[in-house]
């Protein structure tokens, strides 16, 4: 499993020294949560300060996209140095035209869904993406607790992605720690994206390592 530490729980005041600490503790991506205030009830980060971080670490940007009209949006993140670019299929842009923007700009598309959203919702999107995004709580806060009733949810898109011979990534968010990380391996999840269960633990490389060998 590869572990994409959410810097939505790092220490905001020194964010280049966190993505340098994640990176070598062993992170396989760093993943930015970008909120609007609007789409869901909190305000992160936005352009400007990716682009300041991107220098830290080499490591791919995962850039979720929270907010109501992402496709807008696509080429500011793109020039800030996204990598991937996830967005909600509940948000009110047209989701094949924002996944073709993305890879218009040579950034990696992916789709996201809520809590409430069933896996169907996504079958459409599959081979046109490189990434799905199950959300494992309600987006918009971090620090909330593991929804384990997501997890049918992540093996039944995993399964028709093994059914129709692609290879699209399955990612899971939200109240990923060492204890929940195999649970999510074990439904199908590929990438696990964690924030206070690796930034606030004791040791984030003994964490990172046991939730990749979960």
């Amino acid at each position: 499993m590869m572990i994409a530490p959410s810097l939505l729980s790092c220490d905001f005041a020194s964010m280049g020294t966190e993505v340098e600490r994640v990176d070598k503790a062993g992170a396989d991506l760093i993943h930015l949560d970008v909120m609007d205030g609007h789409f869901v009830p909190n305000l992160t980060i936005g352009p400007a300060i990716i682009k300041a971080v991107r220098p830290f670490t080499k490591l791919p940007f995962d850039v979720h996209l929270m907010i109501s009209d992402p496709l807008s949006y696509i080429d500011a993140f793109a020039d800030a140095g996204a990598d991937i670019i996830t967005f909600h299929i509940e948000a009110d842009s047209d989701t094949d035209k924002t996944i073709e923007k993305i890879k218009s700009r040579n950034v990696l598309p992916g789709v996201v869904i809520k809590p409430g959203t069933p896996a169907e919702a996504v079958f459409p999107y599959l081979d046109k993406v490189y990434m799905v995004l199950v959300m494992t709580v309600e987006p918009g806060f971090g620090g909330q607790s593991f929804m384990e009733d997501m997890m049918p949810k992540v093996s039944a898109i995993k399964s028709e992605i093994k059914k129709r011979g692609l290879e699209v990534l399955v990612e899971v968010d939200g109240g990923i720690t060492v204890q929940t990380a195999p649970i999510a391996s074990k439904a199908g999840a590929d990438v696990s994206v964690s924030g206070t269960g690796v930034f606030k633990a004791a040791d984030p490389a003994l964490a990172i390592k046991e939730m990749k060998n979960s």
